[in-house]
């Protein structure tokens, strides 16, 4: 299993801090995600189907019809390279790693390169995976841009693939209403910005016949009743998701701007803040030791953290102490 963020019980053993007492913003999920309703019943007692009602919800919040309900996008994720012979796989030297791991581990080609080095690798190349924006870096790819560069893959048969976990905040940016295209697949989710990581449903768009090969190598029952009902309410919420994208802007800047009074010049979006830097990986255990988790890239030369953002205001506070309190607090603001 690789390393995700989150994962409090690890952090709990390296530290001997008991969970209960961790503030974590690890993960890059909102903190004050979607308030489901109560479950019906019927829902627990009986195999899942395809919700008419989460179709619809869907099809309005996506504006598209060509979709396929997923069990998370890691499901597609796992999927996909069991749906392609050998290929030849790039993607960005710092982004989601369940991606080179999975490729790689069905034979294929794994090519990892820095986001601008994407387009002149494209006639090497029959699958370009793209997080946009970028996780953990928050790096953003204009629509016109990935439009190009899937006319010239699917030129010759390759795959664009863009995951979109990050972008519900800017909803106008996805592509999802372009996937009918052959050789263009885009992921979506609800565990980041509805906060309903652990309902473990997202969405898969594509060319119909090439879902159809994805439902087929999924099975049948992917999605579990709960995790549709509260998907279908989440999605059609619109005054929540207007409420929340506001909310989420407003904390993108404070946390930017707590982090910059301490001499930290990070760079994000809504939902996270990313700092490279020879100094993150001290300040990423001294906030642990804290019992403040955030999300370590010891990859990231010279290193980097991601910070997700705290929820109520104790834990704004909570977190601004904690940075103030780091031993080497002077050395990151002198030299800012």
């Amino acid at each position: 299993m690789l390393e995700h963020g989150g994962d409090l019980a690890r952090a709990s053993r390296e530290y001997g801090i008991p969970m209960e007492r961790w503030l974590d913003l690890s993960s890059g999920i909102n903190p004050l995600g979607y308030p489901v309703p109560q479950v019906p019943a019927n829902d627990w007692l009986r195999l899942p189907g395809n919700s008419a009602s989460l179709q619809r919800a869907a099809s309005d919040y996506y504006q598209t019809d060509g979709m396929l309900t997923l069990a998370g996008t890691q499901a597609a994720i796992q999927a996909l390279p069991r749906l392609r012979p050998h290929s030849r796989v790039t993607l960005g030297a710092l982004t989601y790693n369940e991606y080179a791991h999975t490729w790689k581990r069905y034979g294929h080609m794994v090519q990892a390169v820095s986001i601008p080095e994407f387009e002149q690798r494209l006639a090497q190349t029959d699958v370009l995976i793209v997080c946009n924006p970028n996780n953990p870096t928050s790096e953003r790819i204009d629509s016109a841009q990935l439009l190009e560069w899937h006319a010239t893959l699917s030129a010759h048969g390759g795959w664009l693939i863009v995951d979109e976990a990050y972008i519900d905040a800017t909803p106008a940016a996805s592509l999802s209403s372009y996937a009918a295209r052959p050789g263009l697949i885009v992921l979506r989710s609800l565990g980041k910005f509805f906060g309903l990581a652990g309902a473990r449903i997202g969405f898969a768009f594509a060319d119909a016949r090439l879902l159809r090969a994805l439902q087929d190598e999924l099975g049948p029952w992917a999605v579990s009743g709960p995790a549709q009902f509260a998907a279908s309410a989440a999605l059609a919420d619109r005054a929540w998701q207007a409420h929340t994208r506001a909310a989420l802007t407003k904390a993108g800047v404070r946390l930017n701007t707590l982090l910059a009074r301490a001499g930290i010049a990070a760079q994000g979006n809504t939902l996270f803040q990313w700092w490279q830097d020879e100094r993150a990986g001290e300040l990423h255990r001294e906030l642990a030791q804290q019992a403040i988790l955030t999300r370590w890239f010891e990859a990231a030369e010279p290193g980097g953290i991601r910070f997700g953002l705290p929820g109520i205001e104790d834990e704004w506070r909570r977190l601004e102490q904690a940075i103030e309190h780091c031993k080497n607090y002077r050395e990151i603001k002198r030299c800012k």
